[in-house]
């Protein structure tokens, strides 16, 4: 609405660290330096002469290691060799790998990590590689980043798999994008060794149940299915005409709705078959091992509602934090339980790096003794009533020590897709966005042609 007052800003809480123990803090003191260790691939040795008076004694070298950077263009004339077979067929001896068009691998290899990893947009990178003597126009330069990315796109596929089937959690959290002139989202998905990212246009929990279902495209109706069902309160007289006693199994949505209607179900009611769809690619993640027990970390949102589910303590407390009291008595409440919550937090964070069987029950109760305390806030009251009620989701942990108590690095790894969102505004092409995301979760930019 116009002419309001903004949005007031809310400033982070701090409670995750000021809950670090004194042994964090001295371990983030920096090391003492020490000697590099990559002596050993000395590329280049030169001499240096020193000018001495006549009857000094040479007593040796001193060493002296400089890391420098060698940056040169070259212009490579290959000279294919050209046969005829005794058939009458030209053999053309190939070009090296990675070459496309008139640039080679290198080029490409460097033009990918400014882009994705150092953030430089296309016009400046043509404006570096014109500047060091490589005559490339923008558009050549577009289709370096863009064309040939079948290798990320299959790693990255690959990466999302094994994270699925090996993870014991996952954090999730997601952020606006860009895409072909409309607004999108964009999904993180990470666990302790992997991170990935997709983009789609709806956010919806069917959208991330679509992405934990990795690259099959099926929907199984099996116990698994029908227990989802039974959940998310789907009717049940809709379920009992879809059950049969071997679960069925479609390839992709189209003979999946032709079985629905063929069962009298209204395939245009969006709410009947959303759930329905929910269910059925819950049944084939599944059907196909992925997810298991693994938890899901997040912020509350609705769509990562699913499964083995955990809360971030962070947003949870944030929530205490947006509160607004209006009177001293009220300041005094809020200032009161986020204290209480603060000290819980840090004990089971200590906790959580020495699970003990034996304080588990001790935090239950006292889990249950903050967040039943009555204060007379009404505001503050009911929230505390609203936490207590996902008692479970917050101290997932004591079941599953291993699981973070945040979705922090979630939040970290999307700062990536908003910093590209500032710099490019969004992609075009669909071969664009599987870059982003291929490149995004990767570390490093692969050597390979």
């Amino acid at each position: 609405m116009k002419n309001l007052p903004s949005r007031p800003p809310f400033r982070p809480s701090g409670m995750e660290k000021a809950t670090d123990g004194a042994n964090d803090k001295s371990a983030s003191k920096k090391k003492p330096r020490g000697p590099k260790l990559d002596a050993e691939r000395v590329s280049r040795e030169e001499i240096l002469r020193a000018g001495v008076p006549a009857g000094s004694r040479f007593k040796g070298y001193k060493s002296c290691f400089v890391r420098d950077l060698v940056l040169a263009v070259e212009l490579v004339h290959y000279r294919r060799e050209c046969w005829i077979t005794p058939d009458g067929k030209t053999v053309i001896a190939p070009l090296p790998a990675g070459i496309m068009g008139s640039y080679g691998p290198n080029l490409r290899r460097l033009c990918l990590m400014l882009h994705a990893q150092g953030q430089v947009t296309t016009g400046r990178l043509t404006t570096l590689l014109n500047d060091v003597g490589i005559d490339i126009s923008k558009r050549q330069v577009v289709r370096l980043l863009a064309k040939g990315l079948d290798g990320f796109v299959a790693e990255d596929a690959a990466v999302l798999h094994a994270g699925l089937v090996s993870s014991s959690y996952v954090t999730v959290d997601d952020t606006g994008a860009r895409h072909a002139r409309g607004n999108s989202h964009t999904t993180q998905i990470g666990g302790e060794y992997f991170t990935v990212f997709r983009t789609s246009a709806s956010k919806s929990r069917l959208n991330f149940l679509s992405l934990l279902r990795g690259n099959y495209k099926d929907y199984v109706l099996n116990a698994a299915a029908f227990d989802y069902s039974a959940e998310r309160r789907a009717d049940p007289m809709l379920v009992a005409r879809l059950r049969t006693i071997e679960p069925q199994r479609f390839c992709n949505e189209v003979p999946f709705l032709e079985y629905l209607a063929g069962k009298s179900i209204d395939i245009f009611d969006r709410q009947v078959v959303g759930v329905l769809a929910e269910a059925g690619i819950w049944g084939s993640i599944r059907h196909h091992g992925l997810v298991g027990d693994m938890v899901i970390v997040s912020d509350d949102a609705g769509q990562f509602r699913v499964g083995n589910h955990a809360l971030c303590w962070v947003h949870a407390e944030r929530l205490l934090q947006k509160l607004m009291p209006a009177k001293p008595k009220e300041l005094r409440s809020v200032a009161l339980v986020r204290d209480l919550v603060w000290r819980f937090y840090k004990t089971l964070k200590a906790w959580k790096q020495k699970p003990s069987l034996h304080a588990v029950q001790g935090f239950r109760r006292r889990f249950d003794k903050i967040f039943t305390m009555r204060t007379g806030y009404d505001a503050l009251d009911k929230l505390l009533e609203r936490l207590h009620r996902r008692k479970d989701e917050l101290l997932k942990v004591l079941e599953h020590p291993e699981i973070p108590l945040h979705t922090n690095a979630s939040e970290n790894d999307l700062r990536t897709f908003v910093t590209k969102r500032k710099v490019s505004g969004g992609t075009i092409s669909p071969a664009q966005t599987q870059f982003v995301a291929g490149t995004a979760a990767s570390p490093a930019i692969p050597c390979s042609g």
